[in-house]
């Protein structure tokens, strides 16, 4: 959809939905229920605990378990108790598979039932704030979770095609049944349809929206996932434990294993974990330009949230995504310094006060300055936060080159250097980088003698031989200088991916005996380092032409081998030093069910030797500002 055709239809759904604004004469006593809206928001003037809560079944065009039958997916929703008698409200919709295990959220929230199976209480808060505002909240099962049918299929068509069901339904286009077998039209929606989720929940609705539904308005896309090949590998390397693809799809799933486990074992089989390569397993979990989704096909607007230290979603998942999607849809970002999580919990009065210009904009058609705000915040470190028009921020290249009295500088140097390729820690890496350490080698510039900030997708270029077929080639980018800095490694009870409890609680939107609204008080969690790990880059030798095909390395002939190592927006303090380590297998890559780098031996090394040729050898980094030398 054009921005214009968006603007027109925006003018539609204002006329449509009755919004009245707050200090114009009062309506008779005969008018229809109305939205209202004050200073560019919608007023909480609907009853919480009045709203109207249902559940439908939405037929989907899938048989995902293979029992002859379309899929029925499960589809919980509250509403204001007025759109039952004339108001047409707008959706947002949250589909996931994870309301059985783990739970939602960062508090794991699950559904709870009343005795005509309607939820009496939602996870997060989503429903609390904005059902008084005159929106629906549509909570939707993922096929083959919770009370829907189906197996799920790991980020698969199955996964993506229930949720587009669901959107058609609002929009006329599916059916949908009671519990009778009844059918059920969404006579009280205007359809339009905004769909949010944090990691796989962020996933669907980029996948949803890449169908080109219509209907789908907006996506708000937090820490989600764009490419499921990056979500298990990276560059051919196995990032995830071997099986994950059916471990994923049996955790997310309660009925009985052998209702699905015909389902697992040729998610098991296609997955192809003995190569890493991508094949056409991937590329149907591909939402960039894959065969169920692309980006280029979305038409709803985009919201989208990257943390950089994301190990669980890499930073490229959404880095390779963001410049697909089509020039003419409008879109806003938070770049942070977190791990895994929602920005509900580290910036929360701010983090809502934006949704809800958001959605008011995107679905309401309210007339806000929410797209005359800055597209972009970025989090610079604790506490530290800015805003600029686009990601990344305009830079230039910087190339260093390593030196072999361990500098690094603007010209090649000459020799050579080598180390082994086995399995360590980043913290083992990039400690004690003067010392000798047969496992990898490192470079430093001086002293910085300003501020250099890094915006965008650095790149690394080795000149190597090896002694057999291939290797696990590392590399890390890292701040060298004692500082405060986001503790996104500490991981305890109180503790999570950058953020801890901090006491307290607030409570978000209205509240019912079963569902207060109240979540506890996070805050950043910080620590005192003498280094720090920016970004890193990953990559199994054999797959230096094609993620899709191993190609063996000739031993003791020499090779160029260049790719990209995660994006970051990340600023290098003055007097602090940048340091290049090269390196073998990232053992914080060896992530286990938990999605945490805890040495499972998923890639445990191939102890091939990696020798590298200095005057070949390179990072190229995209600067704002700062020159590391001169």
């Amino acid at each position: 959809m054009s921005t214009s055709q968006r603007r027109g239809s925006l003018a539609a759904v204002t006329l449509a939905t009755a919004l009245v604004v707050a200090g114009a004469p009062a309506a008779s006593a005969s008018s229809e229920p109305a939205i209202e809206v004050a200073g560019g928001l919608t007023r909480p003037v609907f009853s919480y605990a009045d709203a109207i809560r249902e559940h439908v079944r939405v037929e989907s065009p899938v048989d995902s378990d293979g029992d002859g039958k379309k899929d029925l997916v499960r589809v919980d929703i509250i509403r204001p108790k007025e759109s039952g008698s004339g108001l047409k409200v707008p959706v947002i919709m949250q589909e996931t598979p994870y309301y059985d295990d783990p739970g939602v959220g960062y508090e794991v929230e699950h559904k709870t039932y009343d005795a005509n199976g309607n939820v009496t209480k939602f996870p997060m808060w989503y429903d609390n704030y904005f059902v008084p505002r005159g929106y629906a909240f549509v909570s939707v099962d993922m096929i083959g979770t919770r009370l829907s049918e189906g197996c799920p299929t790991s980020y698969g068509a199955a996964d993506v095609l229930g949720g587009k069901a669901v959107v058609d339904w609002l929009n006329g286009r599916a059916s949908a049944y009671d519990d009778n077998g009844d059918p059920v039209k969404a006579t009280w929606t205007t359809g339009r349809t905004g769909m949010i989720g944090h990691s796989y929940e962020g996933a669907l609705g980029a996948a949803v929206a890449g169908t080109g539904v219509q209907g789908l308005e907006t996506i708000v896309n937090i820490a989600g996932y764009t490419s499921g090949y990056e979500n298990s590998r990276f560059n051919g390397v196995l990032t995830w434990f071997k099986g994950a693809a059916a471990w994923q799809s049996e955790r997310v799933d309660k009925d009985p294993a052998e209702k699905c486990a015909a389902v697992r074992r040729q998610l098991d089989a296609d997955s192809d974990d003995a190569t890493g390569n991508y094949n056409a397993y991937w590329h149907e979990r591909n939402y960039r330009d894959g065969s169920i989704s692309k980006a280029r096909n979305i038409r709803a607007s985009v919201f989208s949230v990257m943390g950089m230290q994301d190990r669980n979603v890499i930073g490229s998942q959404f880095s390779e995504w963001w410049p697909k999607l089509p020039r003419d849809v409008q879109r806003k970002m938070w770049v942070t310094q977190y791990g895994h999580l929602e920005p509900f919990w580290a910036r929360r009065d701010v983090w809502v006060n934006t949704l809800h210009q958001w959605f008011d904009h995107e679905l309401m058609g309210v007339a806000n300055d929410i797209m005359r705000q800055p597209r972009v915040d970025v989090q610079l470190g604790p506490d530290r936060w800015i805003t600029q028009a686009d990601w990344p921020a305009p830079t230039r290249t910087m190339t260093l080159r390593p030196q072999q009295d361990g500098s690094l500088g603007l010209r090649p140097s000459t020799g050579t250097g080598s180390y082994l390729d086995t399995a360590q820690t980043e913290i083992a890496m990039a400690d004690n980088p003067a010392t000798t350490n047969p496992h990898r080698m490192a470079y430093l510039t001086p002293p910085l003698k300003n501020a250099t900030r890094l915006s965008g997708t650095p790149t690394v270029s080795l000149r190597l031989k090896l002694d057999k077929p291939t290797a696990n080639l590392g590399v890390l980018l890292v701040d060298y200088g004692t500082d405060t800095r986001i503790n996104y490694r500490e991981t305890t009870r109180t503790a999570a991916q950058g953020l801890k409890f901090i006491g307290g609680e607030t409570c978000v939107g209205q509240s019912t005996a079963d569902d207060d609204g109240c979540y506890l008080k996070a805050g950043d969690n910080t620590a005192t380092s003498d280094f720090n790990v920016v970004t890193r880059g990953i990559m199994d030798a054999q797959n230096h032409k094609s993620l899709s095909r191993s190609t063996p390395l000739t031993p003791g002939k020499p090779y160029q081998i260049t790719w990209n190592m995660l994006p970051q927006d990340y600023e290098f303090k003055a007097g602090h030093r940048l340091g290049l380590v090269l390196t073998g297998t990232n053992d914080d890559f060896n992530l286990d069910e938990t999605g945490n780098g805890t040495g499972v031996d998923v890639e445990p090394g191939t102890g091939a030797k990696v020798t590298v040729d200095l005057a070949g050898t390179s990072i190229s980094l995209p600067l704002v500002t700062g020159t590391p030398i001169k």
